[in-house]
């Protein structure tokens, strides 16, 4: 009975981790992970010791990277911190007010508002939006590749 529990306890992680790669502000890969180890600590289903070692780094580093590559988009095209500010209000707005495409164009719009405030032109406002969009975008691909593969290899060992 433990072991069912586990298990849907498991599938619930690996889900509000996948919604987690999308939604800013939870961490999906790590979230993903918990699933992974709920499986582990049931008494069929194992994992070794280096495989979940390598998998809680990668999740970990994601996320880290997952921080850092939107701004380094937004920066590399020009951007600012309101740029940066502008991208993550605008994803949050997106998501509410206009799913499920707010998701990508939220950072875009955000960034160019965020850098229009900030008082720059329409042309660099656009570049930054770019920036911003582009480094929203790599590290959402980054997150839901990690969970999917963590995912995948709950349901390799379940099955």
């Amino acid at each position: 009975m433990l072991d069912i529990i586990l298990i849907v306890f498991g599938i619930l992680f690996l889900l509000v981790g996948l919604i987690g790669c999308i939604l800013p502000v939870l961490p999906g890969p790590p979230i993903s992970y918990f699933g992974l180890l709920m499986l582990h600590f049931t008494d069929k289903h194992q994992f070794s010791t280096d495989f979940l070692i390598m998998w809680a780094v990668i999740a970990i580093g994601v996320t880290i990277l997952d921080n850092v590559v939107p701004v380094w988009g937004t920066k590399r095209y020009g951007g600012s911190k309101k740029a940066i500010w502008g991208s993550v209000l605008g994803l949050i707005v997106g998501l509410i007010f206009f799913p499920p495409f707010g998701i990508i164009i939220g950072p875009f719009v955000g960034a160019v508002i965020g850098e229009m405030i900030a008082g720059k032109s329409g042309y660099d406002a656009f570049l930054s939006g770019f920036g911003a969009f582009m480094g929203f975008l790599g590290g959402t691909i980054l997150k839901l590749i990690t969970s999917g593969l963590i995912i995948f290899f709950f349901f390799k060992e379940l099955f």
